[in-house]
């Protein structure tokens, strides 16, 4: 298998142009023909000489994902699966907002980190995927969206897999995401989400960037977390806060908290009430989540008054909270499962 160009940086495109008795600039104008001009063959790079497109395609592959489904909800979502070159499937999503186009990427195939609720853990972790098969996800979207003259506005790391278990790869891919001469992202219009892999949060906070994170919490102490997120036994709740607050202290910004409501689980006044008394001295914004359900799951989602009193609780101790709009509810557009269709009719 030929490296994939996405995984190259700019300066080692440039470098691998010197490499090959090429001026530096070459390597800028490959660069440039994958994010500006985002084209799906080396062929089409018309103003590289026959001879260096003839190495490219040599040395490098450009062709990551190969369309095996795609579902349109009425909403305007576009789900993706992707096969990759080993016969692994992958989910993206592209969801349409009033601000704009979002991407949905996946990390990793499959995730080890076990959250009982979520259809991206069922047959566990297979692999990481490469900076590049990230890239892959945002070119490929972006080809999509360029056909009706839009643009990827945001990214969220939100996908299949924990990004902070893949930790090297997600932070070259959000360079390449925000690089002024590829797809120039706005790093506020990032965010990377996590379940806590607290090493790498403070490795995050170092980082010195502008990237939104983002942390599944879905309960509001070790106990409950233990059995909804087994992730918690290895890093429990409290070091988690704790590794948030030194983000705070380091780069001033404020954390979200991704809350998935399940009905009788974790989605009762005193959950709400505990909840609230660990982030009310936090500069954070809680979305709570219904559940998705799921088949091969047993849990229910929250009835409708529910979520609302465990929103005015939070909000009453004067949390800032938010009730995520549902998108793609009519294609199955929870993390994993399409996947997980695809591996059973495999």
């Amino acid at each position: 298998m030929k490296p994939l160009i996405y995984d190259f940086s700019l300066e080692e495109l440039q470098q691998w142009a010197k490499d090959n008795g090429e001026p530096a600039f070459r390597g800028g104008q490959i660069f440039d023909w994958l994010y500006v001009k985002r084209v799906n063959d080396f062929e089409s790079m018309s103003n590289l000489s026959k001879a260096l497109r003839g190495k490219l395609a040599d040395q490098f592959s450009i062709s990551a994902l190969t369309e095996i489904t795609k579902l349109e909800s009425k909403d305007g979502t576009v789900k993706f699966l992707f096969g990759l070159h080993d016969d692994h499937a992958i989910e993206t999503v592209i969801m349409k907002h009033n601000y704009g186009n979002s991407v949905c990427v996946t990390t990793q195939v499959g995730c080890r980190i076990g959250c009982t609720f979520c259809a991206s853990t069922l047959g566990g972790l297979k692999r990481d995927l490469t900076a590049g098969e990230i890239v892959a996800q945002v070119v490929r979207s972006q080809q999509i969206l360029d056909a009706r003259g839009e643009r990827v506005s945001s990214i969220v790391i939100m996908g299949t897999g924990e990004p902070f278990e893949n930790y090297d790869a997600t932070m070259r891919f959000l360079r390449l995401m925000i690089h002024e001469k590829g797809l120039n992202i706005g790093q506020r219009h990032i965010t990377v989400s996590t379940s806590g892999i607290v090493p790498n949060i403070y490795k995050f906070a170092d980082e010195d960037t502008q990237i939104n994170l983002a942390i599944s919490i879905h309960a509001p102490n070790d106990a409950l977390r233990s059995k909804l997120m087994p992730v918690n036994r290895r890093y429990p709740f409290d070091d988690v806060i704790e590794s948030l607050r030194y983000y705070q202290a380091k780069t001033g910004r404020r954390v979200s908290f991704e809350y998935a409501l399940i009905g009788g689980v974790n989605d009762q006044p005193e959950h709400a009430e505990e909840l609230a008394g660990v982030l009310k001295t936090m500069l954070c914004h809680v979305n709570l989540i219904p559940v998705n359900h799921v088949p091969e799951r047993k849990y229910v989602r929250t009835s409708r008054n529910d979520i609302f009193e465990f929103q005015r609780i939070l909000a009453d101790h004067g949390v800032n909270v938010t009730i995520r709009r549902e998108q793609g509810h009519d294609i199955a557009a929870a993390c994993g499962q399409l996947r997980a269709k695809h591996m059973e009719l495999g």
